[in-house]
């Protein structure tokens, strides 16, 4: 296991972000901050918090659950997926939807947000937050703000650790 970011580097990576959605969108727009199940729905709650002073537009949250969209459904598994809540109680019709999640491999997962999120409306706009860009993208999708852009190995995996799940913030390589 190897450490790509430790506590701090994972709080300025996160400080990053807020500052690259900052200078790339005006203050008085109205923006859905929406995290994916289950680690980006914790980057989209940290993101929501340090826009909340910034934006004089509404600024919503929600948290997307993909399950019922992913593309490997059918493939044969040991369990059976989980599927858990959408939490979105507002209309995104027209907004500036910003989609969270902690990494960006091969993009498949951001398709699927995408087709869920247009069973909820027709946004006006969507960005993509990541923490981590791995590369190795499948399709072609890549994200507006990015805390940590890193060639990984196909073999190898990324892990975020959040205290609110991990009890401590750190990415790691294994």
């Amino acid at each position: 296991m190897k450490t790509l970011l430790d506590t701090v580097q994972v709080n300025e990576a996160i400080r990053e972000i807020v500052e690259q959605i900052k200078s790339n969108i005006p203050a008085h727009t109205d923006i859905a901050v929406i995290g994916l199940r289950s680690r980006g729905e914790i980057l989209a709650q940290r993101l929501h918090d340090a826009l909340e002073n910034h934006f004089s537009g509404r600024l919503f949250s929600g948290t997307l659950d993909i399950t019922l969209y992913r593309d490997d459904l059918n493939e044969p598994k040991e369990t059976q997926p989980t599927v858990r809540s959408t939490e979105i109680d507002f209309d995104i019709t027209d907004k500036l939807i910003l989609l969270v999640d902690d990494v960006l491999h091969t993009g498949r997962s951001v398709r699927a947000a995408m087709d869920a999120l247009t069973d909820f409306g027709r946004p006006r706009l969507m960005r993509l937050a990541v923490l981590v860009d791995r590369g190795h993208h499948e399709y072609p999708i890549c994200a507006d703000y990015v805390g940590l852009k890193t060639e990984v190995d196909q073999s190898q995996s990324v892990c975020v650790h959040f205290t609110e799940m991990d009890k401590e913030d750190r990415v790691t390589l294994e």
